[in-house]
């Protein structure tokens, strides 16, 4: 953004640029990174690649073309790139980084769409190329304009997953490839394997990779002597467990016709998610993370280490203990080693934020409990190395009120300085730190809650401000002091609201126990969690006007909200925001990942039929009296729409002022950039209109009001 925001509306933080991660070059001299936008005026999308000169922190734009995505370093100034192409093809082409705007050179054409991109030097003049692509069960690449026209739209399934996340399943998994190029000429590539393309590393097994819905370059990786990647165990349905085990398929030139079988690493007694799979430099090790439970999705990550692929027997856990729990009492996320191989960089979420930590690279050295080490203010999200010569790292973090940050980070120096920052550390929104705070408060037992807080701008301590109370969802989730374009407090705030963003029981980042104890405990502790949350703010904060509170939740947040409507919690409120939340725990083996329900409900519906019913929000209903707002999608196979139908149904039912907002094509978000203008119009002008704060221009507004 060029121009200063006086107010941060909806509309600015949507039309925003957004920026990918920053990734550097093997000499760190420079950066690839992607910005997107969004235009009310055009109704149109913007994207552009473009490269930070890490030096200066100027950035330069190469390419604004939308067909272009993908930019994957080659060498210190190449990079490749993919195009979509016509009719479900795409094109695998180079570039330099400087030259901007210089016509891509094009390597080969795929029928079938690649992504997911990863490289790696085999010689002076050959690379290895690995990518994901949707593939057929025949082992060949998939692509949908090829497939006979039907006449029918019927799905006819006899196993689970029968949908997950917003689509329905298809005999077509996504799978890796492999190949090897080889340098014609400066800027010329040719696929050096027999066929002249790539290779299906995954063909004949029953191996998906990446995992989904969410999978990408972080659930493989390569190096000089193989491929390294996370795959759901075949012989357990992924609808009720939650395995996956880390494979590695040696390779000798990335030119094999037919690739060696993979071998599965196995960790004993650790048996559920595998993530984060990172070859040493050397190639030699690879260190990843594991969970110990097969059937609960929010365990604590365990960091692990493969010395030697040569020996997949060998495999030692980080800060292991007798009784199983691990003395890191820390969910390791992104995993980077250093230069040298001597030393491990490693992401984790910590009171809100997430840090980075270093560590010896070896669990027999790695005696202490790690250090984080400074990045400045909010959340990191990916690292990579800078140059070899330094110990050096180029960070992407945001924060509340900045939504990207490039900065060098300095592990020996403890140190961190920016070099580019989207919104001017949030003046280009005109947010700043001052309106962040936290407080801690006494739960339902014997420990203390978290919770953030964000005043508006302008903040007068001697006045008195409505409450916007939220309520995070996961349960196993929790508000960060990091960026978010959908539910983003500072929104809240810029409206007139003090934001309060709890982290109740269930809630990461605060020791496995506490995120444990929500299970079986939906409507226990969480909930007493917020009654002591919202008492604390009546007696002890008194710039928040808590006779003026509304109260807003997503997900488990949503369900939430419609447990407080039906109990005391929910009249101190005047009005409450339930997003695609649960509304009866009876209906809840609905959804497509059983796994969760089974977990947190403490059985199945039969075979524990009472925990289902203790914390059912139907139950309650004949309580249900505050004014409420329901939205919810219709590709939101996670949360079915009738959880918010039947919910709506009652306050109508109930006489209780009340709307609902459906979206036909979003799924558990929203996040297209008109739908989710209209969700903040509809959010905020239903709770601005029963606080007493303006409606103009927002759903609460007669001219905007169109159902």
């Amino acid at each position: 953004m060029t121009v200063m925001a006086t107010k941060f509306t909806p509309e600015v933080l949507l039309s925003a640029p957004r920026r990918s991660a920053a990734v550097p070059n093997g000499s760190g001299t420079l950066a690839l990174f992607t910005v997107s936008t969004y235009s009310f005026e055009s109704h149109s999308r913007t994207a552009a690649i473009k490269v930070l000169d890490i030096k200066t922190g100027n950035s330069t734009t190469l390419y604004e073309d939308q067909a272009y995505s993908e930019p994957t370093w080659l060498s210190d100034s190449q990079f490749f790139l993919v195009k979509s192409g016509d009719k479900g093809s795409s094109h695998l082409l180079v570039s330099d980084a400087t030259q901007p705007g210089s016509e891509p050179r094009q390597i080969k054409t795929f029928d079938g769409s690649i992504s997911n991109l990863k490289v790696t030097p085999l010689s002076d003049d050959t690379v290895a190329l690995v990518v994901s692509a949707p593939t057929t069960p025949s082992g060949e690449l998939h692509n949908p304009s090829r497939e006979p026209k039907s006449y029918t739209t019927g799905k006819a399934y006899s196993d689970l997953f029968v949908r997950h996340w917003d689509t329905y399943s298809t005999k077509n998994k996504p799978s890796l490839w492999y190949g090897a190029l080889k340098k014609a000429s400066r800027d010329m590539w040719n696929f050096a394997s027999p066929n002249g393309g790539l290779v299906n590393a995954l063909k004949g097994t029953k191996l998906v990779s990446p995992v989904g819905p969410f999978g990408g370059t972080g659930d493989f990786d390569i190096s000089k002597g193989g491929l390294v990647f996370v795959a759901s165990d075949p012989e357990l349905n992924p609808a009720i467990y939650t395995k996956t085990d880390v494979y590695y398929v040696p390779l000798k030139t990335f030119t094999e016709e037919k690739p060696p079988a993979p071998q599965q690493v196995k960790t004993g007694h650790l048996q559920g998610y595998s993530g984060s799979p990172v070859f040493s430099h050397s190639g030699q090790s690879v260190a990843f993370k594991r969970m110990r439970h097969r059937q609960y999705e929010s365990d604590k990550w365990r960091l692990m280490l493969i010395p030697d692929v040569a020996d997949l027997a060998n495999v030692q856990e980080f800060y292991k203990t007798d009784d199983g729990e691990g003395a890191w009492d820390q969910r390791p996320e992104t995993v980077v080693w250093s230069h040298d191989d001597k030393e491990l960089f490693v992401t984790a979420e910590d009171k809100a934020r997430t840090l980075l930590y270093r560590l010896p690279s070896t669990p027999l050295e790695a005696t202490k409990l790690p250090e984080p080490v400074a990045t400045g203010h909010g959340s990191v999200g990916d690292v990579f190395n800078l140059s070899p010569r330094s110990n050096q790292l180029l960070a992407t973090s945001s924060s509340l009120v900045d939504s990207s940050t490039y900065s060098v980070v300095d592990p020996d120096a403890n140190s961190a300085v920016t070099l580019s920052s989207a919104s001017k550390a949030g003046k280009t929104f005109g947010l700043s730190e001052s309106q962040v705070s936290s407080i801690w408060f006494q739960g339902a037992g014997d420990y203390q809650v978290h919770a953030l807080v964000m005043k508006p701008s302008g903040f007068d301590p001697a006045k008195k401000y409505p409450l916007a109370f939220l309520i995070h969802g996961g349960p196993q989730g929790a508000w960060g002091e990091s960026w978010s374009t959908r539910w983003n407090p500072a929104v809240f705030a810029e409206q007139g609201y003090v934001v309060v963003a709890a982290n109740p029981t269930g809630s990461t980042g605060y020791g496995q126990a506490f995120t444990d104890a929500i299970a079986t405990q939906w409507g226990g502790r969480p909930y007493e969690d917020l009654v002591r949350c919202f008492e604390h703010l009546e007696s002890s904060v008194p710039y928040v006007d808590t006779d003026r509170a509304v109260a807003l939740g997503a997900s488990y947040g949503g369900y939430m909200v419609n447990w407080i409507q039906g109990h005391a919690l929910g009249r101190r409120f005047k009005a409450l925001v339930c997003h695609d939340g649960l509304f009866s725990t009876m209906g809840s083996w609905s959804t497509e990942e059983l796994f969760f329900t089974i977990h947190d409900m403490g059985g199945t519906l039969w075979g524990n039929r009472a925990g289902y019913e203790r914390w059912d929000p139907a139950a309650f209903t004949g309580e249900w009296a505050t004014p409420m707002l329901i939205v919810h999608s219709e590709l939101d196979y996670r949360l079915p729409v009738t959880e918010g139908l039947a919910a709506f149904n009652v306050l109508q039912a109930r006489g209780v002022d009340s709307r609902i907002l459906i979206f036909p094509d979003e799924n558990h978000w929203v996040i297209k950039p008109e739908n989710s203008l209209v969700w903040h119009k509809e959010v905020l002008g239903w709770i601005n209109k029963y606080v007493g704060l303006d409606t103009t221009g927002l759903a609460g507004d007669t001219e905007q009001l169109v159902v």
